[in-house]
């Protein structure tokens, strides 16, 4: 059985259209929740919950495409399956490489839409676990000292203990007692677990030299 986990956000400014989606996913075991227009939509209050848009292409105001282009910049976009009456094939290409997860012209068919559904909330999931992964990592860099985060820099890059002294001025020793507590707090096993976690948050040597005493 799928996981429902999530809420269906449906966006259309028809509301036969929306009464029948919020009947059809409900009656599937989803939660729903209609929306007149993007603009209404927007004033919800979103947090860090799982969901997915069922969003209408073509409406007054904000288009569905626009409102996709909005939530992208977001830190926790929903993904979309887009639904239209008048499709045309620029606008669902357009959709797509936006990242929508289908583009169903009306009428379409409701299992089409429930697998749409099924597969983006599975997308939402899994970039919430992304999100809190990389939360936890940015926490674990935070409780680093400002030479440890120095060391840790010039460790991801490949550098031995005594290349890392010789760049930041320190003894090679000072640069072991450091490495053991990068190691320690990042919760690293390894070198390359220590560079994988270093990329996922994007941290990357400078490529400038910072000597100091350590």
């Amino acid at each position: 059985m799928a996981d429902r986990e999530g809420t269906v956000f449906v966006i259309d400014d028809e509301p036969s259209v929306r009464k029948a989606l919020a009947r059809l996913l409900r009656s599937a075991g989803y939660r729903a929740e209609t929306f007149v227009s993007a603009e209404e939509f927007l004033k919800r209050e979103r947090g860090d919950g799982v969901g997915c848009l069922v969003l209408d292409v073509r409406m007054p105001g904000l288009t569905g495409l626009d409102l996709q282009e909005t939530l992208a910049r977001a830190e926790n976009a929903f993904p979309v399956v887009f639904i239209s009456g008048q499709s045309d094939i620029p606008t669902s290409v357009k959709a797509m490489k936006a990242g929508a997860i289908d583009f169903l012209p009306k009428p379409f068919n409701d299992r089409d839409l429930l697998e749409a559904v099924t597969r983006s909330l599975a997308k939402a999931r899994q970039a919430r676990v992304a999100r809190a992964e990389i939360r936890g990592i940015q926490e674990r860099v935070q409780a680093l000292t400002s030479r440890e985060r120095e060391v840790m820099v010039l460790v991801v890059t490949g550098m031995l203990n005594k290349q890392i002294a010789f760049e930041l001025g320190i003894r090679e020793k000072t640069v072991k007692v450091h490495r053991a507590r990068v190691m320690e707090k990042m919760r690293a096993g390894s070198v390359a677990e220590l560079v994988r976690l270093a990329e996922k948050v994007r941290i990357h040597a400078s490529g400038g030299s910072s000597r100091g005493t350590g």
